[in-house]
């Protein structure tokens, strides 16, 4: 790839970074519940997807069992967005997004079990400071912790992350034939749609967690359609088109974007205020996902090659 090309790429990456990281603030905005937030979000997102497939008219050879994978991904990431936007509710849209994050080192973790790919010293070193990190953001040891359930929303952005972690896995899985990104997103997302409304129908009251609500009210749903359209249709895409064409240390950046601005616009536009504890644990944390992200390497068990953590 030539410096045009690759500039031309990390543009992108990081246009889509920057819009997603809005995410959690229109869905804060919303005041819908994490249900009828992510649901909609799927739903509005599906029509505008739809259409851009139609309009490219790009040629899609998966096969119907890789579809299937790639709808089993989005399933998974219903169960991410539900947690997600629990934490968000319960601790805030800076520290849920942050912790959510904390994915990139529990896919190394994963894919060690699972592909052994083994990771180096740096990623090692980094799970004890992320967990320390955590129990600071939980409010222990603190009399003023910023969120209405601190512990409650650490445990929620946890689940988060390794909902996101396995929604990853499967998601790459799904597209090792190198699908169109709009088709592969298309496909996820209506596995996510339909992952939510199963979740909706469960039980889930005694964590917490209401239904979804159908009926369409404004402000709300005027949220959750600008939601989905920035962030699902918008900022996935770019982000999609953008990895398979940049190198790792470049994408990696672009992607720690989002949680980094989300934090900014959490204390700028929602007023946020973690405690001093608070703000320490996500020092720890974020510089543990930079440190994993830019030094953090996994080695094959079939091969001595060093791959980069995405």
């Amino acid at each position: 790839m030539n410096s045009k090309e690759l500039k031309k790429s990390m543009a992108i990456a990081m246009f889509g970074g920057v819009v997603v990281s809005f995410a959690p603030i229109l869905y804060a905005i919303s005041n819908a519940n994490p249900l009828t937030g992510a649901f909609f979000r799927m739903v509005y997102a599906l029509p505008f997807l739809g259409f851009i497939m139609w309009f490219r008219g790009l040629e899609d050879s998966r096969s119907i069992n890789t579809r299937l994978i790639a709808i089993v991904a989005g399933i998974a990431f219903s169960l991410d967005f539900l947690s997600y936007h629990s934490a968000v509710d319960w601790i805030g849209t800076g520290i849920g997004t942050l912790i959510g994050n904390s994915q990139v080192i529990i896919v190394t973790l994963m894919s060690w079990w699972l592909f052994g790919e083994r990771p180096n010293l740096s990623i090692l070193i980094s799970l004890p400071i992320v967990m320390f990190g955590l129990f600071l953001i939980s409010g222990f040891w603190d009399d003023e912790p910023y969120g209405d359930y601190p512990v409650r929303g650490v445990i929620a952005g946890v689940f988060t992350a390794i909902f996101y972690s396995i929604f990853l896995i499967i998601y790459r899985f799904a597209n090792r034939e190198l699908a169109p990104a709009t088709n592969l997103q298309f496909d996820s997302t209506v596995g996510c749609a339909f992952g939510l409304l199963i979740l909706s129908f469960l039980p889930l009251q005694s964590i917490h967690v209401d239904p979804i609500v159908f009926e369409p009210t404004m402000p709300v749903h005027g949220w959750l359609l600008l939601l989905a359209i920035l962030s699902q249709v918008v900022g996935w895409l770019a982000i999609a088109y953008s990895l398979p064409r940049l190198p790792a240390a470049y994408t990696s950046f672009a992607i720690l974007l989002q949680p980094t601005l989300t934090i900014v616009w959490g204390i700028v536009l929602l007023s946020e205020s973690p405690s001093i504890q608070q703000v320490v644990g996500m020092i720890l944390i974020l510089g543990s996902i930079i440190g994993v992200t830019v030094y953090g390497s996994v080695e094959s068990s079939s091969e001595s090659d060093d791959t980069k953590v995405l």
